[in-house]
């Protein structure tokens, strides 16, 4: 049962933005309240057209039982299809009720690092990193490339990217965890089939404000960059290393020749793991929500494996397994394993509030 007070309030609410945006307002007040409008619309619409279906139910009940015979029956045959769009409509506007995950809306920093497999392991941390790159092209999204560390033979040992658009976290945060992969490596001369992984972490970005860093909470290392064997790929100290000292992160970046460009970036990768690291500890003081959730969140935890023999990838957290491994690998079939897992915990959050309502 839908809790009509709270569909009242939201619409009181929206009736309530409107009419202070129409006003005279300063501007950092009205983009405020435009945030804020474009946030509720979707439910706002969403309960009117409810609102007005459930009208039409009444009125065609009403004609259906009443002394006019023809409208009665042109009320029969119109009756049904309303009937059948209200449970629709219904399920739609509660998973809308659901309490938004405040990152959702924000852009992302994806590192992806070869774990246990050697070689293996860093070809396969590249499929990953080109995977999400081509996925963020398809949805109309901007990536751009922190820092890179090339394996021997090709891949990556460790990517840090930036994937910036509308919804990016929402969309890739189920991402986080170990990848494995199965496959025959191309220096296998047996046929063998050899499993790596390479383990991945999708960071929300945060703006400025939403994370302060003092100056005297950091101690900023130059030096000079180096690149494969060691040899140095720059005459002066560019390369940058900042330490968070009350968390002990620290962050490298030495892919710019400027000093001043490695270090925006060292921020913008530090100010993203503090906020990461404070979302975990609110989250960890919130069992039953953690419960909740698909998988842990753990980036220790194996969460999918792509099986090259047989051309499949399964999701061990919904146990989900699609024979469509090149389509999920080129960027343009993840994002039918994306809907499957937000669905997943959509459901999973529906039944939590059922149990505490």
């Amino acid at each position: 049962m839908l809790p009509v007070e709270r569909l009242d309030a939201i619409l009181a609410r929206a009736e309530a933005l409107q009419e202070e945006m129409n006003g005279e307002l300063p501007p950092e007040r009205f983009v405020e309240l435009s945030k804020e409008y474009a946030e509720i619309d979707p439910l706002v619409v969403a309960i009117r057209d409810y609102r007005a279906t459930l009208s039409e139910v009444e009125d065609l009940r009403a004609l259906q039982d009443g002394e006019d015979q023809e409208m009665a029956d042109l009320a029969a045959i119109e009756l049904p299809e309303f009937e059948e769009k209200l449970p629709v409509m219904e399920a739609a506007l509660e998973i809308l009720l659901l309490p938004k995950d405040s990152a959702d809306e924000l852009n992302v920093i994806v590192e992806v690092r070869a774990g246990t497999g050697g070689d293996e392991a860093a070809l396969f941390a590249g499929d990953l990193f080109r995977m999400y790159t081509r996925y963020a092209d398809i949805l109309g999204w901007k990536s751009e490339i922190i820092s890179q560390s090339e394996g021997e033979v090709g891949g990556f040992k460790e990517i840090v990217t930036a994937i910036r658009g509308k919804g990016v976290f929402a969309r890739l945060k189920f991402e986080s965890g170990v990848h494995r992969v199965q496959r025959v490596p191309e220096t296998e001369s047996g046929g063998r089939i050899h499993t790596s992984a390479a383990t991945v972490a999708v960071l929300p970005e945060p703006e400025e404000v939403d994370v302060k860093i003092e100056e005297k909470d950091l101690r900023i290392d130059v030096f000079r960059a180096s690149g494969p064997g060691g040899q140095s790929v720059n005459t002066t100290d560019s390369a940058v290393r900042i330490t968070h000292l009350p968390s002990g992160i620290t962050v490298s970046q030495q892919d710019e020749k400027s000093q001043h460009k490695n270090r925006a970036k060292a921020m913008q990768v530090l100010r993203a793991r503090l906020f990461e690291a404070e979302r975990e500890r609110a989250d960890s003081e919130r069992a039953a929500d953690r419960k909740s959730q698909v998988g842990s969140g753990d980036r220790s935890e194996r969460i999918r494996t792509y099986n090259f023999p047989q051309g499949r990838v399964t999701d061990h957290r919904i146990n989900l397994t699609l024979h469509k491994l090149e389509k999920i690998l080129a960027g343009d079939g993840l994002d039918e394993m994306v809907e499957a897992l937000i669905r997943e915990d959509q459901a999973q959050r529906l039944a939590a509030v059922d149990e505490t309502a």
